[in-house]
């Protein structure tokens, strides 16, 4: 997955909102959680020491009485954590002190004492350190023994450990933490499967444009998602389009060849029945007339065919029929024509069209040639993602070559260097135009060989 793609930027997002969803709500669940706990324990204090109050209360000696039945086992073993205390305060001075079993012989600082003020109810409330150092919550309230004001009062107190809400808050907290990592993971894998079924359909799309390019298939088919057909329809329209204006294309130059051939053959018999010098210049003028519409015709034709979506064709056989061609007209000579090409090698363009500009390349080496030409082709991978791999076709002799000077003038149209060898001095400029047809380009060196070197550059499956 690469980071500027749409699946990457669609997982990213995804996977972002869990990364912040996720934590966020575990915090507020957390929070949720702990002023459960914390109201809880609380209420929990605030019973107990109700009951505290009320069973020591229930005696007729004049002041508080031990309390019987608590109901938490924890006030009677020692250092539990759990302590009730009653004192007296002004006014009570010379009376007991009662503390639960758990307490022992220590006391717990008073919230009256520290000035904490009561709640509603009347309850103070406030922290302290207990025995062993282990901090408490502490609860308390101030009463007048027998319900009488002017009575004795005392303070009934009661203490819990507030490492036990915190250890029920801590191992909550574990658990959720566990809890929404398997979640978040899970989520985020949901996320990527569905970031890639959902974005099948492209690939499917991409599959089948390569098989258009590669002359596998002539229309995007398959059955697509509803939001993606539409595409479908406009690129099989576009694609037919292409076709329709090819094909109008070839109608067109092949009615413009029978259009102007005709009256250029009419003028040139009439020339030929003259002898006089105007009539042969009506005829050097026809031929040169003839040839350029033939040239130029067939540019057109190379224009058209270059346009043309899905033409494939096999380097290989091309090469190997050149070969065998070549070397049996150039027998005499004793020319031999080496080939490095692959099998799997194609050229996106049509197969006359490589005939053509091999052709004319192969010919001319083994014009030049001593002993041996040789053919390569391999295929280069383009650049980028979307970059298109380039087929390059080199054609070598171990002939005279050329100088840098006759390299630069040797591609001009219609330029040779050598009047008695046979040609039009054509040859170059025809493969040139038909690969720059094909966004290629024709490339002149000096071969290893000793002979001239020509490279061909094109485009490739």
């Amino acid at each position: 997955m690469r980071l500027d793609s749409l699946a990457f930027r669609l997982f990213a997002t995804a996977a972002l909102w869990t990364l912040l969803a996720l934590p966020l709500a575990g915090l507020i669940i957390l929070s949720l959680y702990r002023q459960e706990v914390e109201t809880s324990f609380d209420e929990r204090i605030k019973t107990l020491l109700l009951v505290v109050y009320t069973d020591s209360s229930d005696h007729a000696q004049g002041e508080p009485g031990s309390p019987r039945d608590v109901g938490e086992p924890l006030f009677e073993i020692t250092h539990s954590g759990w302590y009730w205390q009653i004192r007296p305060v002004e006014g009570a001075q010379g009376r007991r002190t009662l503390v639960s079993k758990s307490l022992a012989s220590e006391m717990i600082a008073s919230p009256r004492e520290r000035n904490v003020p009561p709640d509603a109810f009347g309850m103070r409330w406030s922290t302290a350190t207990g025995p062993n150092g282990v901090p408490l919550r502490v609860a308390e309230m101030i009463h007048a023994l027998g319900g009488d004001e002017t009575g004795p009062r005392y303070s009934y107190l009661v203490a819990g450990p507030l490492d036990w809400p915190q250890a029920r808050y801590i191992a909550f907290r574990n658990r959720l933490v566990v809890a929404l990592s398997l979640v978040g993971f899970g989520l985020m894998a949901l996320t990527l499967f569905q970031v890639r079924f959902g974005l099948s359909p492209l690939r499917e799309i991409e599959n089948g444009l390569s098989a258009i390019r590669t002359g596998q298939a002539q229309r995007l088919e398959g059955k697509l998602p509803k939001e993606i057909e539409p595409l479908q329809t406009e690129i099989n329209a576009l694609i037919q389009s292409n076709q329709d204006i090819i094909e109008r294309a070839r109608t067109q130059v092949g009615n413009l060849a029978h259009a102007l051939k005709t009256p250029l053959a009419v003028i040139t018999n009439e020339a030929n029945d003259d002898k006089g010098a105007f009539a042969a210049k009506v005829r050097d003028q026809a031929k040169v007339m003839r040839d350029q519409i033939g040239y130029y015709l067939e540019r057109a034709q190379m224009a058209a065919r270059a346009g043309v979506i899905g033409r494939v064709t096999l380097v290989l056989p091309v090469v190997q029929s050149m070969q065998r061609t070549l070397e049996r007209i150039y027998r005499d000579k004793g020319v031999a024509i080496s080939i490095d090409c692959a099998e799997t090698v194609r050229f996106q363009g049509e197969q006359q069209d490589l005939e053509e500009m091999l052709g004319n390349l192969v010919d001319n080496a083994c014009k030049w040639a001593r002993e041996e030409v040789r053919i390569a082709a391999r295929v280069v991978p383009g650049e980028g993602q979307t970059g298109r791999q380039r087929l390059f076709l080199t054609v070598e002799d171990d002939g005279p070559g050329l100088t840098e000077e006759q390299r630069q003038r040797i591609g001009k149209r219609g330029m040779r260097l050598d009047e008695t060898k046979p040609g039009s001095g054509l040859g170059l400029s025809i493969v040139s135009d038909i690969a720059t047809s094909y966004s290629g380009k024709l490339t002149l060196a000096a071969s290893p060989m000793g002979g001239l070197q020509v490279r061909l550059e094109l485009p490739a499956i």
